[in-house]
């Protein structure tokens, strides 16, 4: 049996890692089929690297591949940005089981735990 890297990340800008680490809230549909992510990015390196190419979804990456969303918006205090906020929508289990696989690994390379309720 292979082993694998067990790596994760997260980028809004293609090659380019987000480093700062997310706080992430998940909500399930009753019969947990759908459900949603909510990523809150506070003071994200993509925000001053927006120069460099414009935000049009986040990617998350691991050994697995990529999952995207492009549900994503910048809030602003004062005028200026300060956060991204991003949502990624399930629609089947398989969908679940595959961004709670990419969270595992993310929240490991972050050195964060995790526990299910």
């Amino acid at each position: 049996m292979q082993e694998t890297k067990n790596t994760a990340s997260i980028s809004f800008l293609e090659g380019i890692k987000e480093p700062t680490v997310p706080e992430i809230r998940l909500t399930r549909s009753r019969d947990g089929r759908t459900g949603q992510a909510f990523f809150t990015f506070e003071e994200p390196n993509a925000l001053s690297a927006v120069k460099e190419g414009t935000i049009k979804g986040m990617s998350m990456l691991d050994d697995e591949g990529e999952i995207k969303t492009r549900e994503v918006k910048a809030r602003f205090l004062n005028g200026n940005p300060s956060a991204i906020e991003a949502t990624y929508v399930w629609k089947s289990e398989k969908e679940f089981e595959r961004f709670m696989r990419f969270a595992k690994r993310y929240a490991s390379c972050n050195g964060m735990g995790y526990s299910e309720k």
